[in-house]
């Protein structure tokens, strides 16, 4: 649906296109229209690249409201239709698509996936594997001649690793979940291609769900089971399937482009990168200061259920809402200076992982790698920087997934 860009920020009439970002205009920030809307109409009419129409929703206050209320706003439309045509938002629901769910339905996954998942203490016994998988891909970055491919050749390999040994997943298998996460993600898959990546990963985790229930080990994947199972309803093996698909999907590739998009960040900030190179005790707040200054895109769908209102304003069921948490992220209300990159600011209360009971429930696994990555990177690689000049570094389109598409760098030596 082609819709022309508008003068006004009036929404009378037409919908605004939905502002996308320009990573080549405002690196790392949002569309410079968000800035706008946000202030002067922050509940806007608009439309997205597949035609759906929806509220714009931009302010902090009002993002947090949508997300923390599922009674009102409905995760059922699925995240994306307002950026990827496929799923459409009024697909049903198949069995174990708990993503999609609300309520019961969606805590009944929550509360076997939070102990294996969003535990702090759970994932806090996973950061010397996740160190000793780092120090491996620097040890063969170190055996190679600069420059890399920082994202392929470092980031994808480790999130990849790290979220298939949670699953029992062997390395061999991994271009599976590659391959269906880039087709889930990205808008320019053939539906053809889409659907037979698809099919290869289920045709694959089939089987290992089957194993695991006679032969369990000590993966999550076998935890997930043996919890269900004692659980009032025990998952089928067609919802265990669709959650381990889910987990090695949504976990290998958000995870490598906020690595790759976070180290980007650093090199442009020089004076950020050599603030956290001699403060390494800066790490955990600056892995939080990453996701709230790059966040996620434009935003993810919500569907309203009944008639009610946000910020001021009147909206009928049934229509959509996009919470923009980027922009939420960069509201001078609620961080002063947002629009900086700042190491040393307090980010506690950003968005970048959601917010309320659908917020990312594989959080605290992607805090502990972003952490022991920029920890460990400029530890060992002080003298990291970029390997072409900024303005030739290619950002990712028609994707939900934001970042760039490669991050060619080079250095000094690997420590």
């Amino acid at each position: 649906m082609a819709v022309t860009a508008r003068s006004t920020l009036s929404d009378a009439g037409s919908p605004l296109p939905l502002p996308v970002p320009r990573e080549r205009e405002c690196p790392f920030l949002p569309a410079p229209e968000v800035a706008r809307l946000r202030a002067d109409l922050p509940v806007a009419r608009v439309v997205g690249p597949t035609g759906v129409e929806a509220w714009l929703v931009t302010r902090y206050a009002d993002v947090r409201e949508v997300l923390g209320d599922p009674e009102r706003f409905s995760n059922r439309s699925g995240q994306t239709p307002h950026i990827l045509a496929d799923p459409p938002p009024d697909a049903p629901v198949t069995e174990g698509s708990f993503a999609r769910m609300d309520g019961a339905e969606h805590l009944r996954f929550r509360r076997i996936l939070g102990p294996e998942l969003s535990s702090v203490k759970r994932i806090e016994r996973l950061r010397p594997t996740v160190q000793r998988l780092v120090d491996e891909r620097l040890d063969a970055l170190g055996a190679s001649a600069p420059p890399v491919d920082l994202y392929q050749r470092f980031a994808v390999p480790l999130t990849s690793t790290v979220i298939a040994d949670l699953l029992g997943v062997p390395a061999a298998e991994h271009t599976l979940f590659q391959n269906a996460g880039a087709a889930l993600f990205t808008g320019t898959t053939d539906p053809g291609q889409k659907a037979a990546a698809y099919e290869a990963l289920f045709d694959y985790l089939r089987p290992l769900v089957q194993q695991r229930r006679h032969e369990p080990g000590g993966d999550v994947l076998s935890n997930l089971i043996a919890r269900g199972d004692r659980s009032d309803q025990p998952f089928t093996d067609t919802e265990l399937v669709m959650a381990a698909a889910g987990l090695l999907i949504a976990g290998f590739d958000t995870t490598a482009s906020m690595i790759s998009y976070g180290v980007l960040a650093l090199l442009h900030h020089s004076d950020q990168f050599t603030t956290l190179r001699d403060n390494p005790g800066l790490v955990p707040g600056a892995a939080e200061e990453l996701v709230r200054f790059l966040g996620v895109g434009v935003g993810i769908m919500r569907e309203v259920t009944r008639d009610t209102e946000i910020g001021g304003r009147p909206i009928p069921a049934g229509d959509f809402v996009v919470a923009a948490i980027q922009s939420a992220n960069h509201d001078p209300l609620q961080f002063p200076d947002a629009h900086r990159l700042d190491v040393t600011r307090d980010p506690t209360r950003h968005i970048g992982f959601g917010h309320g009971p659908h917020q990312c429930v594989g959080q605290q696994l992607a805090r502990l790698e972003l952490q022991v990555v920029l920890e460990t990177l400029l530890r060992r690689i002080p003298s990291l920087r970029l390997a072409v000049p900024f303005t030739e570094i290619e950002f990712k389109t028609d994707t939900v997934v934001t970042g760039p598409t490669a991050l060619p760098v080079t250095w000094d030596e690997v420590l």
